[in-house]
């Protein structure tokens, strides 16, 4: 590895057994030097780590990245920094973290390869360790693929050898394309646009669509959230106009915003909310109170889509 203290290995495992050679002594290694360890990996291989471990996992956090990480844009912010900023300075954080699984989407699919690339920018220089396991059984190709674009370093069997396709800005830039069109209005459709008068007027417009197509609640009320941040981010930084769209599709209900502004930070909305800052919340709330968030930006404008609910 090079001298940089941050670490982003990619582990390849083709079975339960390679699944533990490679998790294991990870875990064991930092509980020996004293150094804080998470788990944020699928429930099931929560239980296999947990049974390897026995009496040692009460050193250990875990986390189910099925719930944690459901929406990847929500893992750095939310799983990743919130365990790493929490620990005292001085000692290298290790965090094992599986953020792509055969079960994932279609949809959640290049967000998670976002995910996996803006790490590198998000803990660059830091002495933290994130090992991101990879089934290669399970998986397609494609997402190994991938793999090797957004680790420095991969693991395979007993070899760590440094990925000669590693290109994490190119990964993000790859994966920012843009979103199946949103449906055209028309029943079951929110369609209205808005400017600074009407931030108040589009975000009752959206609560009272999305209760009509079946949220209550705190999903209800997530849906109001998400349209007043997004909505009010578009009138503050792109270009003090534009359209809201609210429908239902695949049992969750989906609010996009577009606008012509341009989305220039890839960490925007993935960064902890700094102490005693009040401003720049707007897009790490809605990462972290949606299911998904899906982005496109270019010099044409931007088109943020968010996927509420069940």
């Amino acid at each position: 590895m090079s001298g940089e203290p941050f670490a982003h290995p990619a582990f390849f495992y083709g079975d339960p057994r390679a699944y533990l050679d490679g998790t294991v002594p990870f875990v064991r290694a930092a509980l020996a030097a004293g150094e804080p360890v998470a788990v944020a990996v699928p429930g099931e291989k929560l239980a296999l780590i947990r049974d390897a471990l026995g009496a040692e996992r009460e050193g250990v956090r875990f986390l189910d990245m099925r719930e944690a990480g459901r929406n990847p844009g929500r893992i750095i912010p939310g799983v990743l920094c919130a365990f790493a900023d929490a620990q005292p300075p001085g000692l290298r954080t290790r965090i094992i973290g599986e953020p792509v699984w055969a079960g994932r989407g279609p949809a959640e699919y290049p967000a998670c390869v976002q995910h996996e690339a803006l790490i590198n920018a998000a803990f660059r220089g830091r002495e933290v360790t994130i090992l991101c396991p990879y089934d290669t059984a399970a998986l397609h190709p494609r997402a190994l693929a991938d793999a090797r674009t957004t680790h420095p370093v991969v693991i395979e069997g007993a070899e760590e050898r440094p990925s000669a396709a590693y290109d994490p800005e190119g990964a993000v830039a790859r994966h920012n394309r843009p979103l199946p069109p949103a449906p055209a209005a028309g029943p079951g459709v929110l369609h209205a646009g808005f400017d600074a008068e009407r931030l108040s007027v589009v975000r009752h417009l959206a609560a009272d669509h999305g209760a009509g197509l079946g949220l209550a609640g705190e999903a209800l009320e997530n849906l109001t959230l998400v349209t007043a941040e997004l909505t009010t981010n578009s009138v503050v930084h792109g270009g003090g106009r534009g359209t809201l769209t609210v429908w239902a599709a695949g049992g969750q209900v989906l609010c996009e915003v577009r606008d012509r502004g341009r989305l220039t930070d890839p960490l925007a909305g993935r960064r902890p909310a700094a102490p005693g800052r009040h401003g720049g919340r707007g897009l790490l709330l809605v990462n972290l109170l949606a299911a998904l968030v899906r982005t496109h930006t270019s010099p044409a404008g931007t088109t943020i889509r968010c996927h509420l609910g069940a």
